[in-house]
């Protein structure tokens, strides 16, 4: 075991010669700040969960020699003991380790919780989303965070090399002409809606600042990962039966963002309805879409479609050519609320958050006449820098974190 871990340092020190950026997301400073013993970071590939893991290690006042970055995805440890593993750096001196992509060793979970028992060690993991790293087991003994694609906020940062503020929903929402002119102000150009419409076809992954002219062939080679690799190493599906995944994700990206009848779209994708859900249910967990049910199924006895949307708008350029701007819309409302808060489609508006605020989305000029006798009820614009009492901008919504 000792000659592995000697490779591994090897391994690690070529890693260290990599250059990391000078962007820090703000969840770094979350986990740095966490008291856990063993603390785990999940999200979609391409997020950008291995540079923040390299940036906590650096930033952490521990020797060299005490500490070490390790992947599992590298041939060295497809056939030893990861207790093994971590038990040999810790006796020789190791007080932290990152270890990255943990769901490649195959009892990952066993191995965690062996370590968690026995070890007197720091452990930072991080696994695909696609594995179920959530589960309540992992929460109960384990600090667990997730790792969100770049918001807008972010990707302005990125791209400005400005510093700019989140803000909550129920600051946005009652706040907005304020904060929005707030923001604009301190952008160099004044255009957010430049800003905004950039970041709907590119940035959402971080490693579009890496290499811009490749950014679509790279979310399409993420894409295929997740689908050829990660699935179909965690669940049970065929990698034959892969292409009606594929062809549910096509469907969701030249559909409308109306209610889908699922019975409908199995036939159309050639699976049964149990199958269909299973797909839905993998392809929710992977972060390749979101799955969004009706207010009404709250109330088991009621039986309402539900809505299917991808992750994020930077899969449309990759899935599809024929976008639908409605689509587009919602599918980027959704991804900016779906972490910190509760959404469901409405009855009214287009969107229910937190059971209180309903929503809905439109152009500049989409009119109030569907939610005009509802409480807490907001039109979100599209194509305007500044809104005006409840009618609030659709980019503002990227600065929730």
């Amino acid at each position: 075991m000792q000659n592995i871990l000697e490779q591994a340092k090897q391994l690690y020190r070529l890693k260290l010669n990599q250059k990391l950026p000078k962007y820090k997301r703000a969840l770094l400073y979350k986990i740095k700040e966490s008291k856990s013993k063993i603390i785990g970071l999940y999200g979609s590939r391409g997020v950008g969960k291995t540079t923040l893991l390299l940036q906590l290690l650096s930033e952490l006042k521990v020797k060299d020699s005490e500490k070490i970055y390790i992947s599992c995805d590298h041939p060295i440890f497809y056939n030893i003991s990861l207790f093994d593993f971590v038990e040999t750096f810790s006796k020789l001196g190791g007080e932290v380790i990152v270890i990255d992509e943990i769901h490649k060793i195959k009892d990952f979970q066993l191995q965690i919780k062996l370590i968690y028992d026995f070890l007197n060690i720091k452990v930072y993991f991080s696994g695909s989303s696609a594995v179920e790293l959530t589960n309540a087991d992992f929460t109960r003994r384990y600090s667990m965070f997730h790792l969100n694609i770049l918001s807008l906020r972010e990707f302005i940062e990125l791209k400005e090399k400005i510093s700019l503020n989140s803000f909550s929903l129920e600051d946005i929402l009652e706040n907005h002409e304020n904060i929005s002119n707030k923001i604009i102000d301190s952008l160099p150009n004044k255009k957010i809606l430049k800003h905004f419409n950039e970041f709907i076809n590119i940035g959402v992954y971080p490693y579009y600042f890496e290499d811009e002219n490749s950014y679509i062939d790279r979310i399409n080679e993420n894409i295929n990962t997740i689908l050829y690799t990660d699935l179909v190493s965690v669940t049970n599906i065929d990698s034959s039966k892969i292409i009606s995944l594929k062809k549910l994700l096509l469907a969701i990206c030249v559909s409308n963002p109306i209610e889908l009848t699922l019975e409908k779209l199995a036939q159309n994708i050639g699976v049964s309805k149990p199958t269909l859900y299973k797909y839905i249910h993998y392809l929710s967990r992977a972060e390749l879409i979101h799955h969004i049910t009706h207010e009404a199924k709250r109330f088991k006895n009621l039986r309402k479609p539900d809505k299917l949307y991808l992750n994020n708008t930077n899969l449309f350029n990759a899935l599809c050519f024929n976008k639908d701007i409605g689509n587009i819309r919602e599918t980027f409302f959704v991804s900016m609320l779906y972490k910190n808060y509760k959404i469901e489609y409405s009855a009214y508006g287009d969107f229910l958050i937190n059971e209180n605020y309903t929503v809905e989305i439109g152009g500049k000029s989409k009119s109030f006449n569907q939610i005009k006798d509802i409480p807490n009820s907001f039109v979100v614009s599209d194509d305007i820098e500044v809104g005006f009492k409840n009618r609030i901008p659709l980019w503002l919504f990227g600065f929730l974190y």
